[in-house]
């Protein structure tokens, strides 16, 4: 069912214009969401041929997860340094390497979920040391990158 418009009174004998639609909320979304989607295919294909590569025994420490997320947030870091500091990026830019391919590379849910399952099978202590040691290495590798691209940048432009 359509909602009724007032019509539009004008002179007479002179054209009427059609009333223009509200813009969708989607409207100039389009290529933002295309390119993230993009791009998080391409991170969670990688992730996803990691643990394969590096498979992890059942109860063992997740060194694959751990080491995806810690790469992705150093890589993140610099990223973030490149495209505020140095180089005025295309507005898709971001949206498909850094949240895309970077958000699709890293994992929190495979995280929690690596987390939930060593202590449901026993081995609390491992699932405890993985926790602090990922949220830690995390931390430290975003702000290592951060700190060491600024320096990088700062010595080029001497």
């Amino acid at each position: 069912m359509t909602v009724p418009r007032p019509e539009r009174v004008d002179e007479p004998g002179a054209a009427t214009r059609p009333t223009p639609r509200p813009a969708s909320p989607w409207h100039g979304q389009a290529p933002v969401v295309a390119t993230v989607s993009l791009g998080g295919a391409i991170g969670a294909t990688a992730r996803y041929g990691a643990a394969r590569l590096w498979p992890v025994e059942t109860g063992g420490f997740p060194w694959t997860t751990f080491w995806v997320n810690v790469i992705g947030c150093a890589v993140i870091g610099v990223f973030m340094v490149v495209i505020t500091d140095v180089w005025a990026a295309h507005r898709l830019v971001r949206p498909f390497f850094g949240t895309g391919v970077l958000g699709g590379f890293t994992t929190f849910s495979t995280y929690a979920v690596d987390i939930q399952k060593l202590v449901g099978s026993g081995h609390p202590g491992t699932g405890l040391a993985y926790l602090v040691a990922t949220l830690c290495a995390a931390l430290t590798a975003v702000w290592f990158a951060v700190t060491a691209t600024r320096r990088a940048l700062v010595r080029r432009q001497r």
